[in-house]
């Protein structure tokens, strides 16, 4: 596919596809019944000159809209709270988010934030409570993703970081999918490398933990496989030719399968990323870079045929594990990615940063079993570069 070509399409949500589809936002207000948007946007994108290309052509057809911006990069529940806030007091009726994961995280739960009556802790993904929530009158949404890595776009939660235990938190319920998809490559033509890095290499690591994670579900492979060959065909192009529009637009389009895909579960790359995210501040895909090939040395006894599978399917040079691991590598290294947890030059307390990540919701789908002990070596293994 040299050519770009706009298309829609349902999977798992309503997507329009195609350079040019943020000109298009009038039409998408229309098809949801939207009036009064809040827009929910990342502090660095808000002067961006496709934003304000968009903000141009809501003013022009008389849209009233209001702009919230007070985001982490790893959201906080007081970052939904006030977003909440600015909705209600804005008496708007919908959420258009022009951003990347923070702002897709944060935009998702402030929507659905906004008719319940439970605080957002009642709604993480530990439990079936998500059955209680109120789910009348929920604002629409639209998303028009920035970066390609999170996925969020096509995902039914969002991660948010809980401040009075420093956890990241997965908030979940279907109604946090979006109403409807732009999927616009010229919108992450202005992502710097390393962003470009990090983001694919999170897109990748959805991908690939989806494809190795425990369970029988045929569909989210078929889709993770495609997204890695997509990540190998694109992303070190798209990271040394920032304006090459065919790389940006495979990459966009990965990104989404990325969350689709994993549907079926994750695995300890997200485990070992959720703690170091809240608790450090380090961006969520540089982390799921760096743990990638200890998770995967620590999980290759129980998934080296389906890798020896995909090196196949990906035409490595070395059709084996060893030549897959030696592709990520490779790959990490071509990005500027660090190899160690130490050269991020932070302080990291793996004792604490263990029991969290052992407690998170994607340990469980892991392909292999993760103790305590196990756990902590694959921080320090991280941390040292130990193979």
């Amino acid at each position: 596919m040299n050519e770009i070509i706009s298309n829609n399409w349902n999977f798992p949500t309503p997507i329009w596809f195609g350079l040019s589809r943020r000109l298009e936002i009038i039409e998408a207000l229309n098809e949801l019944s939207i009036v009064k948007p809040m827009i929910v946007t990342d502090p660095n994108f808000a002067e961006n000159e496709n934003f304000i290309e968009i903000l141009a052509i809501l003013e022009k057809n008389k849209i009233e809209f209001s702009v919230f911006s007070n985001l982490k990069g790893n959201p906080t529940g007081k970052n939904v709270t006030d977003g909440v806030a600015q909705f209600n007091s804005s008496k708007s009726d919908g959420i258009i988010i022009i951003g990347g994961g923070s702002s897709l995280d944060a935009g998702k739960a402030i929507a659905f934030m906004s008719k319940q009556r439970e605080d957002l802790w009642f709604f993480e993904d530990v439990s079936d409570n998500w059955k209680q929530a109120v789910t009348d009158n929920l604002p629409q949404v639209i998303a028009m993703p920035t970066t390609s890595g999170t996925g969020s776009e096509t995902g039914r939660a969002s991660l948010i970081v809980d401040e009075a235990d420093m956890t990241k938190k997965i908030i979940f319920h279907p109604s946090f999918l979006p109403d409807l998809v732009i999927l616009d490559p010229e919108l992450t033509l202005s992502l710097p490398p390393h962003l470009t890095a990090a983001t694919g290499m999170d897109a990748l690591a959805h991908c690939l933990e989806a494809y190795c994670a425990r369970g029988f579900h045929p569909m989210a492979d078929g889709i993770a496989i495609e997204g890695i060959k997509n990540v190998k065909d694109q992303l070190l192009t798209a990271y040394n030719e920032p304006k090459n529009i065919h790389a940006r637009s495979k990459m966009l389009v990965t990104s989404s399968m990325g969350s689709t895909a994993f549907q079926k579960g994750l695995g300890a790359i997200h485990s070992l990323s959720h703690p170091i995210n809240a608790v450090n501040d380090i961006h969520h895909g540089l982390s799921n870079a760096i743990f990638m090939p200890y998770v995967l040395n620590f999980n290759k006894d129980v998934i080296e045929d389906r890798i020896i599978s995909l090196s196949k399917y990906l035409d490595l040079n070395k059709k084996s594990f060893d030549g897959f691991m030696e592709w990520i590598l490779d790959l990490r290294s071509n990005l500027s990615i660090p190899h160690t947890l130490k050269e991020l030059n932070v302080d990291f307390d793996f004792d604490l940063l263990s029991e969290m990540a052992l407690k998170d919701p994607s340990t469980q789908p892991n392909p292999k079993d993760i103790s305590l002990d196990q756990m902590k070596n694959l921080y320090i293994n991280s941390y040292e570069g130990i193979l």
